[in-house]
């Protein structure tokens, strides 16, 4: 079995201090696939327009990634333009032309319909909800979103939520849903709308993992070269149930490690623009990247009498 992504494929252009590259491929199905590649069958449902460079997306096909619930059409591809400050966190949209993607309405193949796992991309809650009427049976649910949904289809979010296992957020946009200004007490409000677990995604310092009653904190990983965050957050999802998906249980243990390997995709995502590094990377260095992680959160317990 495998996992569903439902989400946009685009075409980026992004400019930072550290370079710029134009029409590059992403949207959170790309991103999203790219990491879960690594570890397990994906299969996407998006839609293109006829002026996509599909041979870009060639890495995950001989990834074994299922592309046929691409949807093709007259007309342009959704593009976005964006221009980033020094500390890559600061964002200034300069362009959105949505394209096709205007009118996009996913249509689930037969062979989608039942996967094990079903990560819902960045897309309208509207959408969202469509896509679970039409998709049954998987093992976990997750879903992300953004302020502008939160802003313009708060109630249809509100509604997915009841639904979903997992949401990842970042710590803004939890704060905004919530109408909280504490990270933990607008974590537990939306995990009271449905979701058992809320990932809280807070860029180059790390992630937070509400799982129950638990709390469990990731640092982020240092890193001297950082190009284009672009992507990063759906690349820390394709990671996150990218692991899960050889689990057999969803034990809190798992979720744990989950954000580990979620952590250590997101990383690699910002290391080149665009999917690149992405695209060449191994799961041995993925495995390379979790250990370093392991050992710099690992200390001995001091004895009593120290303390």
């Amino acid at each position: 079995m495998s996992i569903l992504v439902v989400g946009s494929v685009a075409l980026d252009t992004v400019h930072t201090p550290f370079g710029t590259v134009t029409d590059a491929v992403g949207g959170s199905a790309v991103h999203f696939a790219a990491a879960a590649s690594l570890f397990a069958p994906v299969q996407v449902v998006a839609v293109v327009g006829d002026d996509y460079p599909h041979r870009e997306l060639d890495f995950l096909r001989e990834r074994g990634v299922d592309l046929s619930g691409i949807e093709a059409r007259p007309g342009e591809s959704f593009r976005w333009a964006g221009r980033y400050g020094y500390d890559l966190s600061s964002r200034e949209t300069l362009e959105t032309r949505l394209g096709v993607f205007a009118d996009f309405h996913p249509h689930i193949p037969q062979a989608f319909v039942s996967p094990d796992l079903l990560f819902l991309g960045n897309i309208d809650p509207v959408l969202q909800l469509e896509v679970l009427e039409r998709v049954g049976g998987a093992r976990l649910v997750a879903c992300d979103s953004m302020n502008y949904w939160i802003e313009g289809r708060r109630a249809e979010l509100l509604r997915l939520l009841g639904r979903v296992d997992v949401f990842f957020t970042n710590d803004e946009e939890v704060r905004e849903l919530a109408n909280e200004s504490n990270l933990v007490a607008a974590s537990r409000w939306v995990q009271a709308c449905g979701p058992r677990r809320v990932v809280v995604k807070k860029a180059e310092h790390g992630a937070v993992l509400f799982d129950g009653h638990q709390i469990f904190f990731v640092p982020g990983y240092p890193l001297e070269d950082l190009r284009d965050p672009t992507g990063a957050g759906d690349s820390f999802a394709g990671g996150f149930l990218g692991y899960l998906h050889g689990v057999a249980d969803l034990s809190p243990g798992s979720f744990r490690r989950a954000a580990v390997f979620g952590t250590a995709l997101g990383s690699f995502a910002v290391e080149d623009f665009g999917v690149g590094r992405l695209a060449r990377l191994t799961r041995e260095e993925v495995a390379s990247r979790v250990r370093e992680i392991r050992e710099m959160t690992q200390f001995d317990e001091q004895p009593e009498e120290a303390c």
